[in-house]
């Protein structure tokens, strides 16, 4: 469904009025959501659909998933948090995983950004330039 841009627009007021002092408040979500749904404006539900895609994204902007090939220590856990902390700003939720996959080295997914520093990745590139 094409989205107009009046419903855009409204939908980005919307987005930007849920967030105090830089951070989403989910009771603010719930609010608008609740305030758009009993006013229905015209154009709502593209309203609501394109309100959606952006809580998306914003949630997974705040999202680390950090994958390595053994578990990591409390140690390099705390010191990957304060430096992902340090580059994307404070109230980033970070999830630990296994994948042994990756032979040694960390991948990191942010949203859309990856830093992926794996031996397997390493190895790909490397095969690549043969």
């Amino acid at each position: 469904m094409k989205i107009g841009k009046l419903s855009r627009r409204e939908a980005k007021q919307l987005f930007r009025s849920t967030f105090v002092n830089g951070a989403m408040d989910h009771g603010r979500v719930r609010q608008a959501v609740t305030a758009i749904i009993s006013k229905k404006p015209r154009g709502y539900v593209a309203i609501l659909n394109h309100f959606q895609r952006l809580l998306k994204l914003e949630e997974a902007r705040r999202l680390a998933k950090v994958e390595s090939a053994t578990a990591l220590g409390g140690d390099q856990q705390t010191s990957v948090r304060n430096e992902l902390a340090r580059t994307y700003g404070p109230g980033l939720n970070v999830v630990f995983s296994e994948n042994p996959a990756l032979l040694g080295g960390l991948r990191i997914q942010v949203g859309s950004d990856v830093y992926d520093g794996s031996v397997q990745a390493r190895l790909a590139q490397l095969e690549e330039s043969f």
